[in-house]
Formats: C-alpha cells, sequence, structure tokens
C-alpha cells in the first residue's frame, strides 16, 4: 500500500497463485481441512487451473504446510497458530481501558538473530508497539501474557504516560496510516465482481486485519474502518462456503 499526501492509499495487492488461494480457503474455514476434489473446484472458481492446484498441494505437503491423508488436506500445527491469529483479529477487544498502558522490556541478551527476529515477531503478532529498540507498549485494554518461548525474554510492567496518550498511539501504531489503507482496500474489494479478484482482496484484508493495533476507542481516530472490514470478511466467508458448494 502507498500513501498519498491527502492521507488516502491506494491498493497494490498480491498475485493470487495457486499456494495463496489454497491458504485463503483453509485459513478461512472450520475445520481448516478440504479434499482434493474441493480444492480443485475451488480453485476453478478462483481462474485457478487443476494442474495449478495439485502442484501446489504437493509443495505445501513436502514443505510442511498441510498434511495429507487419504486425500485429505488438512494444515500443519504452525499454520494453525496462523489460523489462531487469524481468528483473533477478527474479534474486537470489549475490555474498559482505564487509561494505563502495559510495557514489556526485553531483558534478554546474547540472543541470535533468529531469537531476536522470533521475540520481535511475537511482539508484533501481541499488537505491541516498539517505542525504542527493547521497549514494547500498547494500551491496557487486551487481555495477553507472553507464551513460554519468550517468558524469561521480557520484563512486564504498567505505566500511565504523561504525554498525550493519542500522540504515543499515533507514534507507535500509525492508526490513521491503518484507517486509510483499510479504506482502500474496502473501497477495492466492493468493486471487485469475479471471485478471482474477491479472494485476492479480501486476502489482502484479512492481513491487514491481523496488523490492527486493537486501541481503545478513545484512542481512535475518526471514521476508523474496523469494524466494517470485519463485518465485509464475515460476509466473504460466506462465499466461500458457497464456492466449495458449487459443483
Amino acid at each position: 500500500m502507498r500513501a498519498a499526501a491527502d492521507g488516502t492509499a491506494t491498493v497494490a495487492l498480491r498475485p493470487l497463485t495457486a499456494r495463496s488461494a489454497i491458504l485463503s480457503l483453509l485459513l478461512g474455514t472450520h475445520p481448516p481441512s478440504a479434499t482434493v476434489r474441493e480444492l480443485v473446484a475451488f480453485g476453478r472458481q478462483v481462474a485457478i487451473n487443476e494442474s495449478a492446484v495439485r502442484a501446489a498441494l504437493t509443495r505445501m505437503v513436502a514443505a510442511g504446510d498441510l498434511h495429507r491423508d487419504s486425500g485429505t488436506y488438512t494444515l500443519s500445527a504452525r499454520l494453525l497458530e496462523r489460523q489462531l491469529r487469524q481468528d483473533e483479529a477478527l474479534e474486537l477487544p470489549t475490555a474498559a481501558w482505564d487509561g494505563t498502558w502495559r510495557v514489556a522490556a526485553v531483558v534478554s541478551s546474547g540472543k541470535d538473530s533468529a531469537s531476536r527476529l522470533h521475540l520481535r515477531r511475537s511482539m508484533l503478532a501481541a499488537h505491541f508497539g516498539e517505542l525504542r529498540e527493547g521497549m514494547w507498549m500498547r494500551p491496557h485494554n487486551l487481555a495477553w501474557s507472553p507464551g513460554p518461548d519468550i517468558v524469561a525474554d521480557v520484563e512486564l510492567m504498567h505505566a500511565r504516560p504523561d504525554a498525550d496518550p493519542e500522540a504515543l498511539a499515533r507514534r507507535l501504531f500509525d492508526p490513521e496510516q491503518w484507517a486509510a489503507t483499510g479504506r482502500a482496500l474496502l473501497e477495492h474489494a466492493e468493486g471487485s465482481t469475479t471471485p478471482h479478484d474477491r479472494l485476492s482482496a479480501f486476502a489482502a484484508i484479512v492481513r491487514h486485519l491481523t496488523r490492527d493495533p486493537l486501541l481503545p476507542t478513545e484512542l481512535l481516530p475518526s471514521g476508523w474502518p474496523g469494524g466494517a472490514l470485519r463485518s465485509a470478511y464475515d460476509d466473504f466467508r460466506d462465499e466461500v462456503v458457497a464456492f466449495r458448494r458449487t459443483p
């Protein structure tokens, strides 16, 4: 996505491949499994031919993305975690905010680059923003605890910043840019008419929702599109179910 001077954003979607189509179907359905026949039929619906679907399935099994059992393909444990994060992103926080912030200070040292990258990805997945290197913050309106893989790496505390909380939220999360991109994606999805184009648009929407900072209402800019994006994606999942039932 690219931002314009007037605060709008232009849409640049990823190409829809056989792999991304398969993942979009499985990540958006419960249970996350489908037969070869269903996946081939779904590929046909979104203008991806059978040979491309079958080749992608072979590669995805070899890469550990999917498990195959008697002609049925299911997400691997790693991708089940991704589905969980995606599902969580579609739920809006309901806890009231008392004005406090959660702070996670990185206290581990000497970690290799892979471990540091894992910690960073974990904090971003938990919707924290990095104030400075090793200092992560977010409003305390989400129930979150570090998993066993990073619990020894961070020291948790609460804070009530003296500075304007809206300014701090803008610095950490740039919610205006997130909103501009969300509105552009929503407009693009509404203008997409073919199954192929709609799948491309909504794959981008769900990726964008996983990066929603999930700020309390008090810190959101006006015209926040989060609810509209979630509602549109819920409707699209109903379309996906219909796609699967189409011969």
